[in-house]
């Protein structure tokens, strides 16, 4: 197999020795770890799907890759697959101004977009906090969001068309105009986490630049007043771009990490709230945010005097995750999703379970969608620690799911969350979607195991089904 592949790519494109197999091990979900068959890279889509026919003639698993940041194990192997690596397909391939339009491959970094059009500009909305390093492909195969999702929405929001290699190697395009008749074919692969197919050319919307932004920034001594100021902004039917929330041990991480803003003694939460628009009423809303968090008895509130201070207020907040690692040896990141009406009793309830597992947890979030991202602290060199820390994970998508939410906002389900998708889900329901993906992975080659738990009636049938076949022998 590894001749045949070296055939189709060149040697430099197949890696197949153990060393060089390591760094595929896992994605930036690194609580489950297992080699690879192979990796290879191929440079275009017909490269991808000839590389695809032959591991579907050898019956092979394979899995797509992008950067490697996802957060939930959607591209780590099990053991045996062959990594499918899209990082050499890395080509801005057209722009469309007029029509607001860029056609890239999947292996392009999310932030390059934007920066490859900001002198006309135009931007590209979706914003995960690794954007300096996360590829598009990727965003799409977990529909990744980011701060600004609030307003302008998530990568679906964003995608208008797909050129895709099928599990069989078949190549089609979905999508590519705005209303395309039919079935939402783009809506059902973004966010399938490479289980349907694999993704090789993506044509996105593009944004012309809002004429203004404005940042606020409010600190405060009770999480309960920040929770509550964050959904008053909203009843008050401000829109803010963007709306977000870190707590105490969140503020001590940042605070030791590459950009510290130099946050007061004693601050419980930290809100960061931008707008933007037409300037001409930026500053209404500014009054307005700033009205509001003074009635929750917010210890500060003000508005950023410069565009290199709000530059540093971001900067602190997107290296969150990284700078979590100053508390902690390891750490895992969660991402439930709930009403923002009820983040006080949540994070009252994640407090707890922090307290009831022994782990502590730092919350960075989108508060403005309740979209939560607890970072649960813990040493895998003490015994038992690991272990409190996924129970602690999952007890808070539990509390997630009971107040009206869901088990993921951004980050997928992959391998770490299967089972929870049982919180959400009813046996008959996960059969229907086991069906759905089998009409275009009928033998589960692409991405095996991820995002979907075996539903219990499945595996009677095939039980059933061997027995019988016995039977007939």
């Amino acid at each position: 197999m590894i001749e045949e592949l070296i055939r189709l790519l060149g040697k430099d494109a197949v890696l197949f020795k153990k060393e060089d197999l390591l760094a595929y091990e896992c994605d930036a979900y690194t609580l489950e770890k297992a080699l690879p068959r192979a990796v290879v890279f191929p440079r275009n889509t017909e490269e991808t799907a000839a590389v695809v026919r032959l591991l579907n003639r050898r019956k092979i698993p394979f899995i797509p890759r992008g950067a490697g940041t996802g957060l939930s194990g959607g591209a780590t192997p099990r053991g045996g697959e062959v990594i499918i690596s899209l990082a050499r397909m890395n080509r801005l391939l057209s722009v469309d101004l007029p029509n607001r339009r860029a056609v890239i491959q999947p292996g392009y970094i999310n932030l390059h977009l934007t920066q490859a059009v900001a002198d006309q500009g135009y931007y590209y909305a979706p914003d995960p906090s690794s954007q300096q390093a996360c590829t598009i492909g990727g965003n799409v195969g977990e529909n990744a969001g980011g701060a600004h999702c609030l307003k302008y929405g998530v990568t679906t929001n964003h995608v208008l068309g797909l050129k895709v290699v099928l599990p069989d190697g078949e190549v089609t395009e979905l999508g590519g105009l705005p209303d395309t008749p039919g079935y939402d074919l783009v809506g059902l692969f973004v966010g399938s986490e490479g289980t349907m197919g694999i993704v090789t050319e993506i044509t996105v919307r593009l944004m012309k630049q809002p004429e203004g932004v404005r940042t606020v920034l409010a600190l405060f001594d009770r999480v309960e007043d920040a929770s509550e100021a964050v959904s008053d902004i909203i009843a008050a039917g401000i829109l803010p771009a963007a709306l977000e929330m870190m707590d105490a041990l969140a503020i001590e991480a940042v605070e030791k990490g590459t950009f510290p803003v130099g946050y007061p003694e004693g601050v419980e939460a930290v809100l960061l709230v931008d707008v933007d628009g037409v300037e001409a009423g930026l500053e209404e809303q500014i009054r307005r945010i700033v009205e509001v968090c003074r009635k929750h008895r917010v210890r500060e509130v003000r508005p950023a005097a410069s565009e290199e201070e709000r530059a540093r207020w971001w900067a602190n907040r997107k290296t969150a995750f990284g700078a979590v690692g100053t508390l902690s040896p390891d750490y895992l990141v969660q991402d439930g999703v709930i009403p923002r009406s009820r983040l006080p009793e949540v994070l009252a309830r994640i407090a707890e379970i922090g307290k009831e597992k022994g782990v502590r947890i730092a919350n960075v979030f989108h508060a403005g969608d309740g979209n939560l991202h607890p970072l649960i602290l813990f040493d895998s060199r003490v015994p038992g620690e690991t272990e409190r820390a996924v129970q602690a994970g999952s007890a808070i998508l539990k509390v997630c799911v009971d107040a009206g939410g869901s088990i993921t906002g951004e980050h997928g389900v992959g391998l770490e969350k299967r089972e929870e998708m049982k919180y959400l889900w009813t046996e008959e329901e996960l059969e229907v979607q086991h069906a759905v993906r089998e009409v275009f992975n009928p033998e589960d080659l692409c991405n095996p195991g991820k995002m979907l738990p075996r539903p219990a009636r499945c595996a009677e049938v095939k039980r059933h089904s061997k027995d019988s076949a016995s039977q007939q022998k």
